[in-house]
């Protein structure tokens, strides 16, 4: 019987089990879905699923680079223990190099060959749900590249090389020396870690974001009761410091903490012998964004006890 994309979609929402051993399942009992989750019971991958809807905000980011071009990820576990695991790190450390050699995006990398395995890389997180017993889940993933220059990177509060709780990629265009170039971009790469901008240039920033915070500037500066063209002028100093604070190159590089990031990259053009860009930078630091469950331990021993 022909399997159909619209059975493969079903069991796995029933299941939360992955594609490729969705389809697996259908193809071993002849497209019957109940058939199909008992076969995925049997093979202890339907209880993985169960743990997969649990909320998963530890785990790792770990980034992979040569030469011209990096990736970084962040694979998630519901524990910090987890994390400290030497399989869960090898995992991280496989996946990144295999981020790194395609083209970076999460559903190309859970498709990819994971080594020495036979299955994919979504098959293998399945199986590390199913040994280690804790939903596993690869969040997100990024990579960048140069014709010209390098990729540099850095891990902040590592626990291994290349993997740690904060990733960041910085791509730098030059024609100078790579190695001088390399140790630039580490040090850009950890001023980003410790500063955290929003953009390279202002022009790349959201300019929904730049929207709200100039209504914000102008409605306080309209309570000083100023002419309209000095509240103008106030609220266009506020820009330019906000600029300041949150873009990369304006901001004050913190390595030697006195020239801007733009004007490092200027200094460091002459150590490099030639000129220095900026480009684009990736940062990924872990569990950002995700909402973790408080947990209510006098309501959970209540409940425990029935009341």
């Amino acid at each position: 019987m022909a399997i159909s994309a619209s059975m493969v979609k079903e069991l796995r929402e029933k299941t939360g089990v992955g594609m490729m051993d969705c389809k697996k399942a259908l193809a071993e009992v002849d497209g019957d879905l109940e058939a199909a989750v008992d076969w995925l019971r049997t093979k202890g991958l339907a209880k993985a699923a169960k743990k997969a809807s649990r909320v998963a905000a530890e785990g790792l980011v770990g980034v992979a680079s040569k030469g011209n071009k990096a990736a970084v990820i962040e694979l998630n576990s519901e524990t910090d223990f987890v994390a400290r695991n030497d399989a869960f790190q090898s995992l991280v450390r496989n996946i990144a190099a295999l981020a790194l050699e395609g083209e970076g995006s999460v559903e190309a990398t859970l498709f990819a060959a994971y080594p020495e395995t036979g299955r994919t890389v979504e098959a293998e997180i399945t199986e590390s749900i199913a040994k280690i017993g804790e939903n596993i889940s690869l969040r997100r993933t990024a990579s960048l590249s140069v014709e010209k220059g390098v990729v540099a990177s850095y891990v902040h509060n590592s626990i291994a090389e290349g993997i740690g709780k904060i990733g960041v990629l910085v791509a730098l265009e030059s024609e100078g020396d790579a190695d001088k170039l390399e140790a630039f971009g580490r040090q850009v790469a950890m001023h980003i870690a410790a500063v955290n901008p929003l953009a390279v240039n202002s022009d790349e920033l959201d300019q929904d974001i730049v929207e709200r915070e100039r209504a914000v500037y102008t409605e306080q500066a309209k309570e000083s009761g100023k002419p309209d063209n000095i509240v103008e002028k106030m609220v266009e100093g506020r820009i330019q410091k906000y600029y300041k604070e949150v873009v990369l190159l304006s901001q004050v590089f913190v390595i030697d903490g006195e020239n801007t990031v733009e004007k490092a990259a200027e200094l460091a053009a002459k150590d490099v012998g030639a000129p220095v860009k900026i480009v684009a930078f990736e940062q990924f630091v872990l569990g950002d964004g995700i909402e973790k469950e408080e947990e209510d331990f006098a309501a959970e021993v209540a409940a425990v006890a029935g009341n």
